[in-house]
């Protein structure tokens, strides 16, 4: 078995009102009153109240070229990576105990706004006192659904490896993508959705020595699913431009949770003998707030299934990989019973869908 037990946030200093950054696009994008009219209400519908950046409110609103965008990525990532290990690794929340980086024995760097060769994890380890021989997976352009896929794959090597521990790093820079010159609906409703966020989460199998560190209830992974639908890499994703990375965001998205999520989940329910009811809470990425009414509708579940998947997106917006790992903070935080279970769930480009279902446990 593989068990979460610690998570560290790294929150960005720029924290802007919803109703700001409407007001910042209406003065960047040359729209006329007619577009105006019809396409800023997407920011009043988006059920968010405020986003954080790493960026300040001027940034935005002057033109800057890939490499300075992409220079400001590896700085910022880099900073608050290590603010987000730092809380997880003491976070007394979780751990009666801190956890020494020399017990860590693989790191899972996940992102998708920015490019680094070495990648990010290389740096974090020359800034703490990691071991030489720490496995290192990097995991680029899953978007998303990478703070799901990043568990999914650690829970893989700690099953082989009961007695490890795995450290995975959650860090997305939406802000530094920013596209000042492109009019683009998709774009504005990227505007109006992506904050930026970073997060760290500790696993450790069943064997591990830092289970004894335990303070609260933790979940334990007990199985995981991905599908990749074929033939639908247009729904979401990256254009690389001269400027940068330009947005994909289908507005078919909502529709695909009706669809492949709802399939998806619907088989993954079946295989472990469960209905959509008898979860206890569903621990899912908030594509936004369409996605999360989807959801709620393809199962038939009240919205308190998915209570912190909407309070996450109405305090930091869409932080594509890390979202999923900030909701699941909000739910370690609660009291849960033993063995009520949950299933974490995130969808990204590819198009993609992965399913864990985790278990709780004092």
């Amino acid at each position: 078995m593989t068990y979460i037990c610690s998570v560290g946030l790294g929150i960005p200093k720029f924290n802007l009102a919803q109703n700001k950054i409407k007001g910042l696009v209406e003065n960047i994008f040359t729209y006329s009153k007619r577009e105006v009219d019809r396409l800023l209400p997407v920011f009043d519908h988006a059920q968010i109240k405020q986003r954080q950046f790493v960026v300040e409110e001027e940034w935005f609103t002057k033109t800057h070229r890939f490499e300075e965008k992409n220079d400001l990525y590896s700085k910022f990532a880099i900073s608050y990576s290590l603010e987000a290990i730092d809380n997880c690794l003491k976070n007394r929340d979780y751990l009666t105990k801190d956890i020494a980086y020399e017990e860590i024995d693989m790191i899972i760097f996940v992102s998708s706004t920015g490019i680094s060769t070495p990648s990010i994890d290389a740096h974090l380890l020359n800034e703490r006192p990691f071991r030489e021989d720490i496995f290192r997976m990097p995991l680029w352009g899953l978007g998303c659904a990478g703070g799901a896929i990043g568990l999914s794959r650690a829970h893989d090597w700690i099953r082989a490896n009961p007695s490890k521990t795995v450290l995975i790093i959650c860090c997305e820079l939406c802000s530094l993508t920013f596209q000042k010159d492109d009019m683009r609906k998709s774009n504005l409703v990227g505007t109006a959705l992506f904050g930026d966020g970073i997060s760290a989460v500790l696993l450790a199998g069943e064997n591990s020595s830092i289970l004894s560190y335990q303070k609260t209830r933790m979940p334990k992974i007990i199985k995981t699913s991905s599908i990749t639908k074929k033939n639908s890499i247009s729904i979401m994703g990256w254009k690389i431009t001269d400027q940068g990375f330009e947005v994909i965001f289908s507005k078919s998205i909502p529709a695909q949770v009706q669809t492949v999520w709802k399939d998806h989940i619907k088989r993954f329910l079946e295989d472990n003998q469960l209905t959509a009811q008898e979860v206890y809470s569903y621990i899912a990425h908030p594509g936004g707030k369409k996605v999360l009414e989807a959801m709620e509708e393809s199962l038939a579940i009240p919205s308190d299934k998915l209570l912190y998947s909407h309070e996450v997106l109405a305090n930091h917006g869409n932080m594509s990989s890390p979202t999923v790992i900030y909701v699941l903070n909000e739910w370690m935080q609660t009291s849960i019973q033993n063995n009520e279970k949950s299933i974490i769930s995130a969808l990204g480009p590819g198009f993609s869908s992965e399913l864990l279902l985790v278990e709780w446990n004092g």
